[in-house]
């Protein structure tokens, strides 16, 4: 899939670089969440992609580590992970994401908490996001994944 910055989600991107990592982090979970049951899934365990070694390398470390490492990609820290991350394609990069999502999801990642809730500062931003089309949020997470790092 390819994709281009829809002009109309500029100002979101924007939003999104102005909240905090872990909210940022949140962002992407709950967009993940969102959008799971259209997606290709991402690949079996056992295909191993540029966006699964990256996967990989953070699923080995401890759940301290492996927060700090999705921080750092969001960041853009000077480490063999992030720099793994920033060399993949835009849709790479969403493959990385929706893995460490499924690993949240079966507990192979650091989970968020159960009764996490996205900062009141962000509602508008979620409820815009949520008025696009599907190819539309699809291309905004593309761009979300594209800016951080």
């Amino acid at each position: 899939m390819t994709y281009t910055i829809d002009e109309s989600t500029r100002p979101a991107l924007e939003t999104f670089k102005r909240f905090d990592v872990d909210t940022q982090l949140g962002i992407l979970w709950f967009g993940y969440l969102d959008l799971k049951e259209h997606l290709t899934p991402a690949p079996p365990d056992s295909v191993e992609t540029p966006a699964k070694a990256v996967f990989d390398q953070i699923q080995n470390l401890s759940p301290d580590e492996q927060m700090q490492a999705q921080r750092d990609l969001i960041n853009g820290a000077a480490n063999n992970i992030s720099q793994a991350y920033n060399a993949l394609s835009p849709n790479a990069k969403l493959d990385v994401w929706l893995l460490l999502a499924q690993g949240m999801e079966n507990g192979s990642v650091i989970q968020v908490p159960s009764d996490y809730q996205l900062p009141a500062e962000t509602d508008e931003f979620t409820a815009e996001i949520k008025k696009l089309e599907f190819e539309q949020r699809v291309n905004f997470m593309l761009s979300l994944v594209q800016i951080t790092g």
